[in-house]
């Protein structure tokens, strides 16, 4: 982890890292923290299929994401948020203790076990919360899917939402499917709302560092506007051409706020989260 994130984390989240944590709680309130026991909202982890496999982990995660939705994104307590790919609740459960009786969850997953889990555990309690399972097409997460991604229509009316985040989805879908997406994102977004995407992005410095054995994944099978690493699966996972993916929002009337805040995964020096994200704004 670099200084850049360090000093972010230490800012938004002081309790992860202060020393004096258990001046603050009991040790056994601590390890409870810990382990999730007794918290009706982690979930087990036998149940965390869309990244974090430890419950710490899956915690720590969520709150940092809380962070840059409130710090990064400007979003209020009284905001509507929609969370495409929401999981099995990483980023919803933090936002339970934000948004207040007039802000909006919405969360849609191909997932069934996801949402079946959020809707016991986070809906019943927070009624402000509702999550929706769609059976959309991919080949390599739901093959049996009904519902073609390129021609997938969001579930929601026009200029309904504040923010907008889709973490991990893009990574795993292709060209036509991510155009119509963005443009769905786009549709559902007020004007001056905002949208955060994460994404395997390259450029040229990424592809010298790929070159170089620097970064994690070798996306070495290039295709039309994207790289994969696998050619029979390429959903495995996606990696996109930076001016490609400029050109869609700007096609979509979504102005990138920029630095695009680039991850670690491709072994820059500098870098927000593990993979890249960019923020923009919806402005007609």
């Amino acid at each position: 982890m670099k200084a850049y994130l360090k000093v972010f984390l230490k800012e938004k989240f002081p309790r992860i890292f202060s020393s004096g944590i258990y001046l603050i709680y009991g040790t056994k309130d601590v390890m409870n923290s810990i382990t999730g026991k007794n918290d009706p909202l982690i979930p087990p982890t036998r149940l965390m299929f869309d990244g974090p496999r430890s419950i710490g982990e899956f915690r720590r995660n969520g709150e940092i994401f809380q962070g840059y939705f409130q710090d990064l994104c400007g979003l209020k307590p009284d905001g509507h948020f929609l969370d495409v790919g929401s999981g099995i609740g990483r980023k919803a459960i933090p936002l339970t203790n934000y948004l207040d009786e007039n802000g909006r969850y919405e969360g849609f997953d191909i997932s069934e076990k996801g949402i079946d889990w959020c809707r016991k555990n986070i809906s019943t309690k927070y009624p402000n919360f509702h999550f929706t399972r769609v059976d959309v097409y991919n080949k390599y997460y739901n093959p049996s899917g009904a519902h073609l991604a390129e021609k997938f229509i969001f579930p929601f009316e026009d200029e309904s939402f504040d923010l907008v985040f889709l973490g991990s989805v893009f990574t795993h879908m292709l060209p036509d499917e991510i155009e119509n997406y963005l443009g769905e994102v786009s549709r559902v977004l007020k004007t001056n709302g905002k949208c955060l995407i994460s994404y395997f992005l390259s450029d040229e410095e990424v592809i010298k560092l790929m070159n170089a054995n620097r970064s994690e994944i070798d996306f070495k099978y290039e295709m039309d506007n994207f790289r994969t690493t696998n050619l029979r699966i390429p959903e495995d996972v996606v990696c996109y051409d930076e001016s490609y993916i400029c050109d869609l929002y700007k096609k979509n009337g979504l102005n990138i706020l920029r630095p695009i805040h680039y991850g670690s995964w491709s072994g820059r020096e500098y870098y927000l989260d593990y993979q890249d994200m960019i923020l923009a704004e919806k402005i007609r």
